[in-house]
């Protein structure tokens, strides 16, 4: 359905991807603490050799827009001369508090950078896909299990010693578990699943798909061991206050949608360093982390991002639309999807926090969210695509004009809230509703229900 044409690679400064606004470039952090005067430089690069805009994506990577092929150079050479630290080659996540949360089993950062280290020398690499990813969780606070990668590993403590368990192809939900090593193999292990998947010239959920996950098992046979894997834990969220194992405080905020100007995040930047931090972290979930403010602090600096426009409370109506740029600002999108964002994010604030999720996509790549959200919004020919529990990829039920969409959301979200039952989420609610009975509520009409 409206399969569109999807990029092979991601957009680094060697290989730069054309938008409706310019080139983007992505920057991969490598989990350190970007410090206050690099990050400020950042910004700065931002606007001299782009638009101005940057983003955060879901996966915490970071993205300068509206370049144009000889400002990718300047923005490469200004890159260089800043202290910031990304990394080439297949990402490797880590937690967004790796080395600093007290609760961490094992310091993912330190971990990672020594499995970036090994895949840089192997000779495989060059046959990977080029979106091919490996997540490593400390096992602290702030975790990465809602974040998909091709290969998981996530420390673990049994007996006195750390473990990784080891799992592949997906978020921690639906990855296949592998097994567990010991720490001193974890580096190994990563590097055998990825042999496994260059392989296969293909992403590990779809080996697994199409033959099971023995090759992964074989290829650790000799060190893997047979430990419960962990349980699943609640959704981490980067927004708030966290506690850092030096008595210091890390302070979460979100960019509405995903991006901001980057005089706003200078200025954040600014107000971080004035009240004693070390420096921004991004995270997962279109966030930055403001490292080390002193408590004493922390309310001016939550003040201060609040002012700028960012996100500093969880249960902001913005939390509730993830949208992609949209066009004119992507040129595959058939609608503006950043555009209708905020006005979709009031209608259903009215209708009460139990609103569904709504995912904004201008077309069916379904950039902003790869996977099923309670109501999606995707673009086709310019009018609005409506689907419900699935993805931009998913046949939808109705199409609307986008004068319509804020209506028929609030109507939707409105009915979910009074349909409720006891804890019930969105996608619940809204699987109890007929086709007719959705149909009729994106056009106004009564429903019964």
């Amino acid at each position: 359905m409206n399969a569109p044409f999807r990029r092979g690679a991601c957009p680094g400064l060697s290989q730069p991807m054309p938008t409706g606004d310019g080139l983007l470039v992505r920057l991969t952090p490598t989990g350190a603490t970007i410090r206050p005067e690099a990050f400020i430089a950042l910004c700065a690069a931002a606007r001299s050799c782009g638009n101005g805009v940057i983003e955060v994506t879901s996966r915490g990577s970071i993205q300068v827009r509206g370049l144009t092929e000889r400002s990718v150079e300047r923005l490469a050479a200004m890159i260089g001369r800043i202290d910031l630290p990304v990394s080439d080659g297949p990402p490797v996540v880590c937690d967004c508090l790796a080395g600093l949360d007290g609760e961490e089993v094992l310091d993912a950062g330190a971990l990672a950078a020594q499995l970036r280290g090994a895949i840089a020398s192997v000779s495989f690499t060059a046959d990977l896909e080029p979106k091919v990813s490996v997540a490593v969780d400390g096992g602290g606070a702030p975790h990465l299990d809602g974040v998909p990668a091709d290969v998981r590993l996530r420390a673990m403590a049994s007996d006195g010693r750390v473990y990784f368990h080891v799992s592949v192809g997906g978020d921690a939900e639906v990855a296949q578990p592998i097994g567990a090593v010991a720490s001193e193999h974890a580096v190994e292990a990563a590097l055998h699943m990825l042999d496994v998947i260059a392989a296969g010239r293909a992403r590990a959920r779809e080996i697994v798909a199409g033959g099971g996950a023995g090759a992964f098992r074989r290829a650790i046979a000799d060190i893997r061991l047979d430990l419960t894997p962990p349980p699943l834990r609640p959704p981490s969220d980067p927004i708030g206050t966290h506690a850092l194992r030096d008595n210091g405080m890390a302070l979460g905020f979100a960019l509405a949608f995903g991006h901001a100007d980057s005089t706003a995040l200078e200025a954040l930047a600014r107000a971080a360093a004035s009240a004693g931090g070390s420096g921004l972290r991004t995270a997962p979930g279109r966030a930055l982390l403001a490292i080390g403010i002193g408590k004493d602090r922390a309310a001016h600096v939550v003040a201060s991002a609040e002012e700028l426009g960012f996100i500093v409370r969880a249960e902001d109506p913005r939390r509730q639309i993830v949208a992609c740029a949209g066009a004119p600002i992507c040129a595959a999108a058939e609608i503006p999807a950043r555009a209708l964002a905020p006005g979709l994010a009031g209608r259903v604030a009215m209708a009460g926090r139990d609103a569904p999720m709504v995912h904004v996509s201008g077309c069916a790549k379904g950039c902003a969210c790869a996977r099923s959200a309670p109501v999606t919004v995707v673009g086709l020919d310019g009018r609005c695509g409506m689907v419900i529990n699935g993805s931009a990829r998913d046949r939808p039920l109705a199409t609307l004009t986008p004068e319509a969409l804020p209506g028929a959301l609030s109507r939707l979200a409105e009915t979910v809230r009074r349909l409720r039952v006891g804890d019930e989420s969105a996608a619940e609610v809204l699987s109890r509703l007929d086709r007719a009975q959705i149909v009729r509520l994106f056009h106004g009409e009564a429903t019964g229900a």
